[in-house]
């Protein structure tokens, strides 16, 4: 179980909030508007209405002493900057903020962040990637060049087993894990057979991605 701080109460931080709580963390949330705060309250720990650039007020939360904070505010980026700033002047161990431009990346990492999020670009990657390929159902992004691909086995592929394929050697892809449609996942070896019931759970580059599974 974690602490969390939670700053910002729009669609995406009630989005985190709903699930930092199905992961059973601590949570007090921040919000200058009274409505989101006490909508959000049945399902965190606790929750304020406060400025969260205001130094006297966060000073109050104690910040050092959560595990997160993370800085959900998305239509003020000027606030989100100073936010940011802020927090790592308080002691935050570790600030995860939002950006709703790319820009706003460079700002905020710069500004204190130590990881920031583009939920809006993330969404759009995705939806760009799983509704144009028939393979890939979910993808996780690593970097600017490496991600987790949640993979449907290829019709060539089944009867097979990984150490036939080979594909690290043939593609540069790292097979990580076999999820089962059906049953439990299995732990994978050379001798591993693939079949039509399963995912793959593949690290890579989009490219390799594409050369493997001919996109």
């Amino acid at each position: 179980m974690k602490s969390v701080l939670l700053i910002g109460l729009g669609r995406f931080g009630q989005g985190v909030a709903e699930k930092l709580n199905e992961l059973n963390h601590q949570v007090m949330a921040i919000d200058k508007d009274e409505q989101r705060v006490n909508d959000i309250l049945p399902i965190v720990t606790d929750a304020q209405i406060g400025d969260a650039t205001n130094e006297g007020f966060m000073r109050t939360l104690g910040v050092r002493d959560y595990d997160v904070c993370f800085v959900a505010i998305g239509e003020d980026f000027q606030s989100s900057l100073e936010c940011t700033s802020l927090l790592k002047e308080l002691g935050a161990k570790k600030v995860v903020s939002r950006a709703s431009r790319e820009v706003h990346q460079k700002f905020l990492l710069r500004n204190g962040a130590d990881y920031v999020v583009y939920p809006e670009k993330q969404l759009a990657a995705l939806t760009a990637i799983r509704h144009t390929t028939d393979h890939v159902l979910d993808y996780i992004a690593l970097d600017s060049e490496f991600a987790i691909y949640d993979l449907a086995v290829p019709d060539e592929w089944q009867g097979r087993t990984v150490g036939e394929l080979d594909i690290r050697k043939r593609y540069n892809l790292n097979l990580l894990a076999i999820r089962n449609i059906d049953r439990p996942s299995i732990v994978v070896t050379s001798d591993t057979m693939l079949s039509k019931s399963q995912h793959i759970l593949v690290l890579g580059k989009w490219k390799d991605i594409q050369k493997c599974f001919h996109m």
